[in-house]
């Protein structure tokens, strides 16, 4: 498989942290390793230093499957960032799949030029998993990445490989990814690893629920109707409150407006699926003196939101009608 050109590379990796969630820039050159990204969103670092090459066959007769990098156009050590995280990156363009490799172990090496490799179908698996992990014969984790997790291994990477080499803290960590693992084994764990096990368990279902019901609204806000990668999924019924779920019926597309304003109780949905403004909220910002711009907001209000074509994807009336309850609305 041949080399995607520089910018293409570059862009691949700017999307990647547009679908987890966040907004980047590109900071420093398209060509030149390794390239800066300033992040802005939810707990983000500052920049983000990326070193990345394509995913290329190994070429080994007895590892078929087997993709690699070669860290070409470097020079040892590699640099790290001082003001954000560093990662170690093989991107396979047909799969748009990313693999994170231990830039620890990599850091240095002779001149050359040096690989770093993972199996092909070990990679293939975060196309279904968000994160996968292979531990190779050397102990060393390499990672696949799917790009709407591409942010949290950017901000856990470092972690997952020191404490993935553990095979009990693999083993919780490859559960994770589907499901809670049993509390009676997290908690036999140090407290730091408990802590990387439960944010992977976290992040892996957030990132499973965002995409759920963004591809049942077309990444379309189920208000506005606009796409532009300026939508969110919300849950109908808080995350936290009794009996919440991550099912795509617990769901809606919404602009990040309206998001925050159906967080907060502002609006609401009632249970033929019309969207309302909260009078109650309305007036108590109105006291405030906070209600400028209250008319446009409450356009495209008052009438039914665009639904999922697919009916099974469309919001369950009792998440609605527990959700109104929850936040004291009727």
């Amino acid at each position: 498989m041949p080399a995607v050109r520089p910018g293409e590379l570059a862009a691949a990796i700017q999307n990647a942290i547009i679908e987890s969630g966040y907004a980047a820039q590109l900071v420093s050159s398209i060509r030149r390793q390794p390239r800066r990204f300033i992040i802005t969103g939810p707990n983000a670092p500052l920049a983000l230093t990326v070193y990345a090459w394509t995913l290329t066959f190994g070429g080994r007769p007895a590892l078929q499957n087997e993709y690699r990098i070669q860290m070409t156009s470097v020079t040892s050590p590699l640099q790290t960032g001082a003001d954000g995280p560093t990662v170690l990156l093989g991107y396979e363009p047909e799969l748009n799949l990313f693999a994170g490799f231990d830039l620890e172990r990599h850091r240095t090496f002779t001149t050359g030029s040096p690989s770093v490799q993972i199996d092909r179908e070990e990679l293939r698996h975060a196309e279904t998993e968000g994160l996968s992990f292979q531990r190779k014969s050397n102990d060393e984790i390499a990672i696949g990445i799917r790009p709407d997790m591409f942010m949290a291994y950017a901000m856990s990477g470092q972690v997952l490989h020191r404490y993935g080499r553990d095979a009990n803290v693999l083993r919780l960590l490859k559960q994770a990814v589907h499901e809670p693992p049993p509390t009676r084994q997290v908690e036999a764990l140090s407290s730091e690893r408990q802590r990387v096990i439960g944010e992977v368990s976290r992040l892996s279902r957030d990132a499973n629920f965002r995409r759920r019901v963004l591809f049942a609204y077309g990444s379309r806000c189920g208000v506005t109707r606009v796409q532009l990668r300026l939508v969110d999924a919300a849950h109908i019924l808080p995350v936290g409150a009794p009996r919440s779920s991550d099912q795509v019926t617990n769901g809606i597309a919404l602009a990040p407006t309206y998001h925050r304003a159906f967080d907060a109780g502002l609006i609401y949905l009632d249970e033929q699926f019309n969207m309302h403004l909260n009078l109650s909220q309305l007036h108590l910002l109105q006291g405030l003196n906070l209600a400028e711009g209250v008319e446009r907001f409450r356009e495209p209000l008052e009438r039914q939101i665009f639904l999922p074509p697919d009916p099974q994807q469309r919001p369950a009336v009792d998440f609605i009608r527990r959700a109104n309850r929850f936040r004291q609305i009727v």
